[in-house]
């Protein structure tokens, strides 16, 4: 048996000893199962071998074939190597979710040329710094004026060389195709085709021929996923085609005991610049041939419509969209029992939230995970076969080793229960963050990766996370995590939505604010909510001021709670 030494306890690596979560897995599921090192283009191609007639995609109403988004895949490439496109090529994807996504996606990675994903929302200094950061040259974008308007403006501020321009009416059904550019004409871009952009159609004018590349699966990168930048500037994590090809088989692996494949309906509403859709709503359910009902953005309405249009299956979310339609009147009227199991990742899922979602669809398969955009990103998830546990981000998923390790010496292991770093090994973990050495060794310390987040595992290898050691609110030299309070603050009949961060105190250090919204039709004071939390919460850990707010919390792209937004809409400055 090979052991790690450390401070506290000897950890199995391999062979002989079972990691604690082995002990307690799914029955027919091995934390062992083989994890294989391809190119990443190769999920499309597999999927495109045993699906070609069923339906890839559904845009508004529009839909596509695995054998259709193949040919476009394909015109894509060549299309990408006439322009120049290669090995160590970085091509930015800056549009919402539509099938352009996935043909640009797909057809990137086959001419060995990295992705690197943008958010449509960035604004101009972000932007900015991403394509100089990333060193992107070509931009693929749409005919949108929000997405050109602030693309215009690269072409002078940074590196940027051409943008290929997608038309929004070429990917919706008739007669919307026609009628959009009518009807949306003032959010339709004009742009000049004077050779720093490029038509879709021109582009895809060819007969689909290209060499495919040859691709060094465990050292070339596949995509450039930039971090939410909570921390200082975004960091380009590294992921190879071998980290995102074997999430992909890990994930599968987890929950390949509920999919039918081939009949399988992905809810495809997370944006796939995000990298939890971008494994879980697109490679994985293509692996599978399922079928994605694709949304640009998050609309209850709409979303409501489609499940009951597309009865989907698998439904990936992240909690504001559970939260969302567990407090709906219209989805009261709704059948969900096409749900087989939702997946909730991106930010904690509280318990109340759980509870009311599972109350309204009956779809009581409501698990949460975890994972990070350096490991590719998940880590951990409540088996979709087995035993959930509220709290809990679930087990380890195959191939995957998470250890607690003490926040202090950084090195010494640490037992079941007790709080620490959670670090990360597998084959997911990134390769480290773009042209950014010391960044990369501080987070790669001893030989696996440092999430920066609080957890523990229980006696059954089930992970909690408490908290990010950088929301932690130190007061008087007391550690108070955040999440805590705010999964007791949410058990509030009236609370809505909340969220606790530190804020500079000159007595204690730092004291605890938190800010409320609360539910329509329901009342409650700063003092009811106070007088909740005390049998609940310690004394030194109730917020020192409880805001309550009509407009909504603000939150990122993805819907995770922003405690940033909230500190920078106050006033408040955190050193």
């Amino acid at each position: 048996m090979q052991e790690r030494e450390t401070g506290k306890t000897a950890q199995p690596i391999f062979k002989n000893e079972q990691w604690i979560w082995e002990k307690h897995y799914p029955e027919g599921l091995s934390w062992r199962m083989p994890v294989l090192k391809k190119p990443l283009f190769h999920v499309f191609d597999h999927a495109l071998a045993h699906y070609a007639e069923n339906v890839l995609c559904d845009f508004m109403g529009k839909s596509y074939t695995y054998k259709t988004m193949g040919g476009y895949v394909a015109r894509v490439a060549a299309g990408l190597q006439k322009m120049g496109v290669k090995k160590g090529v970085k091509v930015g994807l800056f549009l919402p979710n539509t099938p352009y996504s996935l043909m640009f996606y797909y057809g990137i990675l086959k001419t060995g040329a990295t992705v690197v994903n943008y958010n449509p929302l960035y604004v101009e200094h972000e932007l900015t710094h991403q394509i100089e950061d990333s060193e992107t040259d070509i931009m693929v974008t749409m005919d949108l004026k929000f997405l050109t308007d602030k693309l215009e403006k690269m072409f002078t501020a940074t590196r940027l060389k051409k943008a290929i321009v997608c038309p929004m009416a070429g990917a919706l059904p008739f007669p919307k195709n026609l009628l959009y550019p009518l009807f949306r004409a003032k959010d339709v871009s004009r742009v000049a085709y004077d050779g720093r952009y490029v038509r879709f159609a021109d582009l895809v004018e060819n007969d689909g021929r290209f060499d495919l590349a040859v691709v060094d699966a465990a050292r070339d990168i596949a995509v450039l996923q930039y971090t939410g930048g909570t921390t200082g500037v975004p960091k380009g994590a590294v992921l190879t085609h071998a980290n995102l090809y074997a999430n992909v088989q890990q994930t599968i692996g987890w929950v390949g005991g509920i999919v039918d494949p081939g009949r399988d309906v992905m809810m495809g509403v997370l944006p796939f610049f995000h990298v939890f859709a971008m494994t879980v709503v697109l490679n994985c359910a293509v692996w599978e041939g399922m079928k994605i009902v694709l949304h640009p953005k998050f609309d209850l309405d709409a979303l409501l419509a489609s499940v009951e249009k597309h009865r989907p299956t698998l439904f990936p979310a992240v909690p504001a969209i559970f939260n969302a339609i567990a407090q709906s009147p219209r989805a009261d009227k709704i059948d969900f029992s096409c749900l087989k199991y939702c997946m909730s990742g991106g930010a904690p899922l509280p318990e109340a939230v759980r509870r009311s979602f599972i109350d309204k669809t009956g779809c009581a398969n409501l698990a949460e995970g975890y994972g990070m955009t350096e490991t590719s990103p998940v880590v951990a998830f409540n088996p979709a076969q087995g035993k959930i546990k509220p709290g809990s981000v679930g087990m380890p998923i195959p191939g995957t080793i998470v250890e607690i390790i003490d926040k202090d010496d950084g090195v010494s292991v640490l037992n079941a229960n007790e709080k620490g770093e959670v670090c990360i090994s597998g084959p997911q973990v990134m390769k480290g963050y773009y042209n950014k050495p010391d960044e990369t060794d501080e987070a790669m310390r001893h030989g696996h990766f440092h999430t920066g987040d609080v957890g523990y595992l229980d006696a059954e290898g089930y992970l909690y996370i408490v908290d990010r050691i950088k929301d932690m609110i130190i007061i008087r030299g007391y550690k108070v995590y955040p999440r805590f309070v705010e999964e007791a603050l949410s058990k509030h009949p009236a609370v809505v939505e909340c969220l606790v961060a530190g804020v500079p105190d000159e007595e204690r250090g730092e004291t605890a604010w938190a800010w409320v919204r609360l539910k329509g039709g329901r009342a409650a004071t700063e003092e009811d909510l106070k007088e909740f939390l005390k049998d609940k919460v310690s004394p030194i850990e109730l917020p020192r001021k409880i805001i309550i707010r009509e407009k909504p919390l603000p939150r990122t792209a993805i819907g995770k709670l922003d405690k940033k937004a909230i500190l920078v809409e106050e006033g408040i400055a955190k050193a």
